[in-house]
């Protein structure tokens, strides 16, 4: 092909010795085309260069084949994986990805409706946990979404994430085996309920292990830094003190860590610290982080498979799909202290 002249599905087509509709099928329902013919397919792409483009096909066709992933914080560690699992997934359905940034603004999710409007995206992907405010007046209809990440408060739309409450669960586990009992779950919610089921996991583990009330202690939290930090100066203030931090994300555990820190403690010794999510920073800090790793590429995948069955026929299999999550053990958990112990 000339370096001048993009390749065509035409080009494709010739060199494959198939017709543009099975070169089309092979690109996008290729589960509905012969492997042998999906293989010339391919090879053919390969030699010619060619690639689809998402957005010129949606101007030639009248109609959108651009997904818009809407997330609150796209510097969340969490968020580039699932968006390469995301991606991935709609470019081997010909589908292209717009990214709506909201920065926390709830005007901002709402104005990135108007892409609805205007034919400029056919789905929709909500990391936000709620639905934009407001909606009904910018669209005449939601558009087939799918939340991701985090399980949509007020929408009760399909959602893919994590086990939440298995993973939490693994973790109390891991802490009740190391001899642990007064163990503290820092980052309680009422409304993030991601957070709402790794507080059931809490329980249940510990209702399993026979672990009294009166040994449990819980506190609110935002899942940042700071807010894990804080809960540490409140628990020394009450003088009520656990032996374990259970924390809702690493990012609480690690504002926990900086807070026992600062106070002179070392961890694992005089107290033990688990996160959940597996963010890049849990294995880099120190102690590194005992935590429960989140499989999402894999989420990001499955989440586009749902989304684009609600755009084929807008009945998904399945209204929930939640994958399982790995206990990751590193250096931040020991049996308790016995200093500990004796209060």
């Amino acid at each position: 092909m000339s370096n001048s002249t993009p390749a065509t599905i035409e080009d494709v087509a010739r060199i494959a010795e198939v017709s543009i509709a099975t070169v089309s099928r092979a690109i996008h329902t290729p589960e509905k085309v012969a492997n042998s013919t999906r293989l010339k397919v391919n090879q053919a792409i390969a030699v010619t260069g060619y690639t689809t483009n998402a957005m010129a096909r949606s101007l030639r066709l009248g109609r959108s084949n651009m997904i818009l992933v809407v997330a609150p914080d796209i510097g969340d560690p969490n968020f580039s994986n699932i968006l390469v699992g995301l991606e991935n997934e709609a470019r081997a359905h010909g589908y292209g990805i717009l990214i709506g940034h909201t920065q926390n603004d709830a005007q901002r999710g709402l104005e990135y409706l108007k892409f609805f409007n205007s034919n400029q995206a056919a789905g929709l992907i909500l990391f936000t946990g709620i639905l934009p405010f407001g909606h009904q007046t910018m669209t005449a209809r939601l558009p087939p979404s799918v939340g991701v990440f985090e399980p949509v408060f007020n929408g009760g739309i399909p959602y893919v994430g994590v086990d939440d409450t298995e993973g939490a669960r693994k973790a109390v586990d891991l802490l009740l085996a190391e001899g642990h009992r007064k163990i503290a779950f820092i980052g309680d919610s009422r409304t993030r309920l991601a957070y709402v089921r790794r507080r059931m996991g809490y329980d249940a583990g510990l209702d399993a292990a026979g672990v009294p009330p009166d040994l449990r202690i819980v506190l609110e939290g935002d899942g940042t830094i700071e807010s894990g930090r804080h809960a540490v100066e409140q628990l020394f203030m009450r003088d009520t003190l656990p032996t374990a931090f259970m924390c809702v994300n690493d990012q609480t555990a690690i504002g926990v860590m900086v807070g026992l820190e600062a106070r002179g403690y070392d961890i694992p010794r005089d107290f033990s610290v688990t996160g959940f999510d597996d963010v890049p920073q849990a294995v880099f800090i120190s102690p590194s982080l005992t935590t429960i790793r989140q499989p999402r590429t894999a989420i990001g995948k499955h989440a586009m498979a749902l989304l684009l069955e609600l755009l084929s026929d807008g009945r998904p299999a399945e209204t929930e799909i939640l994958l399982r999550p790995d206990l990751v053990v590193r250096n931040s958990v020991s049996a308790p202290s016995r200093q500990w112990l004796k209060r």
